[in-house]
């Protein structure tokens, strides 16, 4: 939990207490949740236990990065989360794909649960050469599958890019404990077909990003 925020959500409440009775950092987490709790409420699609966090977001988002072992247990647990396409299927439509990474939609309150999400993956990455808008959160993706060799993208064992690729949208805290990247796969926010349009995107040979 940001310290910050506890402070100036508690301030009121810790400065009549005093300093003899000051909350513990513990205390001062649990109140601050409640007080944030109590300012949501469920909406649509749009569930009050959205706010609850895993031991990664936990861990990730207090003042101090977690040690080294709480880093490794967060990523053995979200490999272990993992879902591989059925029957080794890792590619889709790349023009799908382009069309998800354009697209920011999804899970919103107003979004009924038959709709689609999109990836928004232009919010934090270059992808395409053409797209002149984009985030630079994350690394530039342009010729993502080329300049790592992607010859028979259709044969994972030929590339294990593709694996790790695939991993990484599904859960990228299996790779780095405290990404900032979505977690596509295992938050629900792409289906399996919508993911492997996102994988040709980036790995077909015949996709505007790796020309």
């Amino acid at each position: 939990m940001n310290k910050p925020l506890i402070i100036i959500a508690l301030s009121a409440t810790i400065g009549a207490l005093g300093c003899a009775s000051m909350p513990s950092p513990q205390e001062l987490d649990q109140q601050a949740l409640a007080i944030i709790k109590s300012s949501f409420r469920d909406q649509g699609i749009a569930k009050v236990d959205r706010l609850n966090q895993d031991l990664g977001q936990q861990a990730c988002s207090s003042d101090t990065p977690p040690s080294e072992a709480v880093a490794k247990q967060i990523e053995a647990a979200s490999m272990a989360t993992i879902k591989w396409p059925a029957g080794g299927q890792y590619l889709g439509d790349w023009r799908e794909g382009e069309k998800l990474a354009q697209n920011g939609r999804g899970m919103t309150w107003t979004d009924p649960t038959t709709s689609n999400n999109g990836g928004n993956c232009y919010n934090c990455h270059q992808i395409s050469k053409a797209e002149i808008s984009y985030g630079t959160i994350g690394p530039s993706l342009y010729q993502y599958g080329k300049l790592r060799g992607v010859s028979d993208p259709a044969s994972p064992t030929s590339a294990p890019i593709v694996q790790y690729t695939w991993g990484k949208l599904w859960n990228s805290k299996a790779y780095a404990a405290c990404s900032n990247m979505p977690r596509f796969g295992h938050a629900g926010l792409l289906n399996e077909k919508q993911m492997q349009d996102i994988m040709a995107l980036l790995l077909d040979p015949k996709s505007p990003v790796n020309q």
